[in-house]
């Protein structure tokens, strides 16, 4: 039997072939929710009316070159001929190559720096929203703004939630490391920096939620780093507002919910804010995250099943069926699905349960697990609570009443 061996004769053509198969099956993707070149308001507008021409000029020109050193290679192979005339010391091609590239750049350039500083503009936001960064959620603080019906401070976190057609500045910082935002729909990166505040200004043009992602390596768990924008008609976000400031409802007596705020007090509220959580004393439950956390702080969970996502948006609250029905309602019915937030019927129970059973398992939060704590004894990320199934059974109750 004959073995054919592979030479860079038959290599180079199959591994471009198979490069090129790899290249164009990577930009097939049919639902790309992170996708730059779907910008959805006109800040991320202003970024792709700039990229597509220069990136169509880049193509051009990237094909020209392409072709030109294809044909040098199969012109010029050593084939034993005598070496061809060198173009070194003509000046006229060399001006030309230095110049016409240089005025490329220079066009670029000027729209580039237009660009900046129009997306860099604060003076006419109308809503404010502080974003803060940490290993490895966003947090959203919404100040009070009478204006918009924000008469004591919102706090969030894996969502941030903002009216449709509104200029939003996004006053952003960070707890530990550089983190950066990124929603690719709405506006370009920011970096959230610790001891400085970086804006960005964001706008949507149609109810939805936009995917984003950290992009600035952060961590071990930098991937799972994730946010989401919500954006929401005047009337909705309005109810929103009004929700998210509503007196905190506690659980019926006797029910398997009230067993749950029990357990809630007794291990969570050490990290855990539940704004309006009383003990069974009646004093307010006070999280205290800086004597646990090593960042100092924990998501808020306050009104938790209002959002779709949980643990740094890395696990969705809804199952996929009725998270599918959220993301693709159509803009006019939206906000009614999105305000019904979650039920029993919908709750994905197995990720929720899987992170109160064992956090560390499902979300890497340090490599070496010796150091999950610091020399301090402070939790680096969620711990293991090392809670019992009947202990999982009533929190889950429980949460699924922070509405």
């Amino acid at each position: 039997m004959k073995v054919r061996r592979l030479t860079s004769r038959y290599l180079g053509p199959r591994s471009l072939a198979a490069s090129g198969s790899l290249l164009l099956l990577a930009s097939c993707a049919t639902n790309a929710p992170q996708d730059t070149w779907q910008p959805k308001g006109p800040n991320a507008k202003m970024i792709d009316d700039l990229q597509q021409p220069v990136f169509a000029v880049a193509g051009i020109i990237g094909i020209i070159v392409a072709a030109c050193v294809g044909f040098a290679i199969w012109r010029y192979k050593d084939r034993g001929q005598p070496i061809p005339e060198q173009t070194h010391g003509k000046p006229a091609l060399e001006v030309s190559l230095t110049v016409i590239p240089a005025l490329i750049l220079a066009v670029v350039g000027v729209f580039t720096f237009r660009a900046i500083f129009d997306l860099a503009r604060t003076d006419d936001t109308q809503l404010v929203i502080n974003v803060t960064g940490q290993q490895w959620w966003w947090e959203y603080d919404y100040p009070v703004q009478n204006e918009w019906g924000i008469t004591q401070p919102i706090i969030s976190s894996g969502q941030l939630v903002l009216p449709i057609g509104t200029k939003v500045l996004l006053r952003e910082t960070s707890r530990d490391v550089i983190h950066s935002y990124w929603i690719p729909a709405l506006n370009g990166k920011r970096d959230a920096v610790p001891g400085r505040v970086h804006t960005l200004r964001l706008q949507a043009d149609a109810p939805g939620i936009y995917a984003g992602q950290c992009t600035e390596f952060c961590g071990l768990s930098h991937a799972n780093m994730r946010m989401e924008a919500v954006a929401l008609s005047d009337a909705d976000f309005a109810k929103w507002v009004a929700n998210q400031q509503a007196a905190y409802q506690a659980p019926a007596e006797g029910t398997l919910a009230k067993e749950g705020e029990s357990v809630f007090l007794n291990q969570c509220v050490r990290c855990h804010q539940v704004s309006g959580l009383k003990r069974a004393d009646g004093s307010l439950a006070i999280a205290a995250p800086d004597e646990n956390v090593w960042s100092g702080a924990a998501p808020n969970l306050t009104k938790l099943m209002t959002r779709n996502t949980f643990a740094g948006a890395m696990f969705n609250l809804l199952r996929d069926a009725c998270r599918d029905d959220v993301w693709r309602a159509e803009s006019a019915a939206f906000g009614e699905k999105y305000l019904g937030g979650v039920d029993e019927s919908c709750l994905n129970v197995n990720d929720l349960r899987a992170w109160l059973r064992n956090a560390p398992e499902v979300k890497p939060m340090y490599a070496n697990p010796a150091l999950l704590t610091d020399t301090n004894g402070k939790y680096r990320g969620m711990p293991n609570l090392g809670l019992s199934e009947s202990d999982i059974d009533k929190l889950v109750a429980y949460l699924l009443t922070l509405k």
